[in-house]
Order: C-alpha cells, then structure tokens, then sequence
C-alpha cells in the first residue's frame, strides 16, 4: 500500500534508494534462514528431514512463480500510450503479487511463533521488499486509468494477502502444532525467503549499474540482524 503513495507525491525516485533496501531486505531473510531458520530445525529433526523440509519450501515458491509468474517491477512501470494493456498488466500483476504474498505471510507468522522479535524483524524486512511491488501495482493502473484511488486500492488488496497467509496458517497448522511440526516449518519457511531473497530481490536489486549499492545493502541488512540477535 505505502508503495501506491508514490502516484501521490513522488515523480521520480532514485535507483539506488530502491537498490540498497531491497538488498537489505535481502540480506535479512537470507541471514535468517540460515542462521535462525534452518540450524534449531536440523538439531531437532535431523538433516535430512529439516533438508526435505527445506527446499520444499523452495520447490512450493518456484512452482507459483512458474504458474504466475512474478514480473519485475522495472517492467511494469513503464508508461505506455495502450491503456488497456496497461490496466491488464496492472491487474495481473496485483493477482501474482497477491499469490506470492501467501507463503511471506506463513513465514512471519511462524517466526513469530518461535520468536516474536524475530518476527518483527522478518515483517519489518518483508515490508520493505513488499513497497516496490506495491510500486509495479500503482504505476500502471495509474497510467491507465489516471485514477490514484484506483492505483491505491489495487496495491492494498494484493498486500492484503500476507495477512491471509498468517490468517490461513493459523486456521491450518495451529490445531496440529508440535515441536517437531514447528521445526519442519520453519525450514520450510527458511527454503521460501531464501528463493524468494535470490530469486526476486538481488536480481531486482542489482539491475542498474550501481550494484555496489545492493551488495551494501544486503551486508548491512546482515550485520542488522547479527547484530539485534547478539542483543537478545
């Protein structure tokens, strides 16, 4: 939703502010899963089964962005003189944001579950990767349709998604959790941030020229979160 206000107040925006927080984004899941995530799950499961566990998350997340695939934003924020394409590619876009949203929603559930400052962590750091989505939602129902509250309330109901992600986890897991459940999950969600932080945020992150940006950005985000665990 934040990420509709820019058909609001802002024309244009600078690259590298976009770079370096969708690499911090990036470098918090991915220090996450790895640190947080996936170790206790192996400890109390085992390799192979917490493994298993893991790259199912991955292996759910790729399967959804092969049936829908997840366009970058450079590509949808393009203005066009079809306005119809235009509105069409903004509606799309919204209903393969939404989908996608489902697993971050699990996955900062299930992290608050365990731990509930890292699960803020987790919202804090999906939020951000979350308001260029809403940018490639806003820009091109705004170019078509020339309406802000339309471009605005298509972000919001694709975010809206994350919620009933958490909303959905509870409905379905909650009845059966166990230790052993709670540690499948989790490196479960560790497998989806680690695709969804390799295959959506450094890729989009490091598109223009200024790479340099993201991998700062993707190192401060790690230090964070190192950082706000030593803390604890």
């Amino acid at each position: 939703m934040v990420g509709s206000f820019i058909t609001f107040f802002i024309r244009d925006f600078k690259k590298s502010y976009l770079q370096f927080f969708l690499g911090l984004s990036g470098g918090v899941m991915i220090y996450v899963s790895f640190v947080e995530l996936l170790p206790p799950s192996i400890k109390a499961l085992g390799a192979l089964k917490a493994n298993i566990a893991f790259f199912g998350g991955i292996i759910l997340v790729m399967l959804l962005d092969f049936l829908i695939p997840h366009e970058y934003i450079a590509e949808r924020i393009k203005p066009s003189t079809h306005d119809k394409k235009l509105m069409a590619a903004g509606i799309f876009t919204a209903l393969g944001i939404g989908i996608h949203n489902f697993p971050e929603g699990l996955a900062v559930f299930m992290s608050a579950l365990v731990n509930i400052k890292l699960g803020v962590a987790l919202a804090i750091a999906i939020a951000l990767h979350n308001i260029p989505e809403g940018i490639a939602v806003a820009m091109p129902i705004f170019y078509a349709t020339k309406s802000k509250k339309k471009a605005f309330w298509y972000s919001f109901l694709s975010g809206f998604a994350e919620p009933a992600g958490a909303v959905i986890a509870i409905l379905l897991l909650m009845p059966f959790l166990s230790p052993a459940v709670i540690s499948f999950t989790l490196a479960f969600v560790a497998g989806i941030m680690v695709f969804i932080s390799f295959d959506e945020l450094l890729p989009l992150s490091c598109q223009s020229d200024g790479y340099h940006i993201s991998i700062l950005g993707v190192i401060t985000g790690m230090a964070i979160m190192a950082t706000s665990l030593i803390l604890m």
